[in-house]
């Protein structure tokens, strides 16, 4: 990495996979600087912005000239430009197809229905507008459904999603199953085998886990104070 500039991330912590790349440059000490894009204030949706990222989404890489978006992409390309651990996005075809298709999976599946079950019961909440009960109902049974495959088909009886290692499939995965504790919501409270391995993922990220997260704690202690003592919510 000699002679490279120091990458610069534009990123909204809120955002999970903006997390996941911060915990990625973090981790790896690959040098770099952060810009925060508010998105709570349209900040993407600049025409300063939008010319860095015409798709008006973060998050955003810019590496020597090179811009590159999308989080999955960002994250492959930080592990093969840069001198980091092969378990992260092995270089053997099978063990790298594996956190491809994990990858491929967590965008239309688990990111789907996280983002869901955020909108009903932080960002709706926000607005002054009334989440919609029995939609929400019906995307916290499409996640179970979600993480018996997150659960029985991906990790299996392995350490982790791919393997025996940590990789980018873990780290996208969690960072998402992450989001729903802004509302005080573990919806791994009643999966020993899924707490046991985000337990694992947390221990291997060390302090680059707390200090990506430390907005989402921050956003549960706000919502979780305004909770009536009635409330039915699940919390921590």
């Amino acid at each position: 990495m000699a002679g490279r500039q120091a990458v610069k991330a534009y990123l909204d912590l809120v955002s999970q996979a903006c997390r996941a790349v911060l915990i990625f440059l973090k981790d790896n000490k690959i040098p770099h600087t952060m810009e925060n894009i508010a998105i709570r204030k349209a900040q993407q949706k600049t025409p300063e912005f939008a010319k860095l990222n015409p798709m008006q989404k973060l998050p955003v890489l810019e590496d020597n000239g090179f811009v590159l978006t999308e989080s999955d992409a960002i994250l492959k390309y930080l592990a093969t430009a840069y001198n980091v651990p092969d378990h992260w996005y092995p270089k053997l075809p099978e063990k790298r197809a594996r956190v491809d298709e994990y990858t491929a999976w967590n965008h239309a599946n688990m990111r789907t229905h996280i983002s869901s079950i955020f909108l009903h019961e932080v960002l709706l909440p926000r607005m002054r507008q009334p989440a919609n009960s029995e939609k929400l109902k019906t995307v916290l049974a499409d996640l179970d459904g979600t993480l018996d495959k997150l659960e029985n088909v991906f990790l299996k009886n392995q350490a982790f999603l791919c393997g025996d290692d940590i990789s980018l499939a873990d780290l996208l995965a969690v960072c998402e199953l992450m989001q729903p504790l802004c509302s005080g919501r573990d919806i791994l409270k009643d999966r020993p085998k899924l707490l046991s391995w985000r337990s694992r993922v947390q221990s291997a990220l060390s302090d680059s886990f707390d200090e990506a997260h430390s907005v989402v704690y921050q956003i549960r202690e706000k919502f979780t104070a305004k909770l009536s003592p009635c409330s039915n919510q699940a919390t921590l």
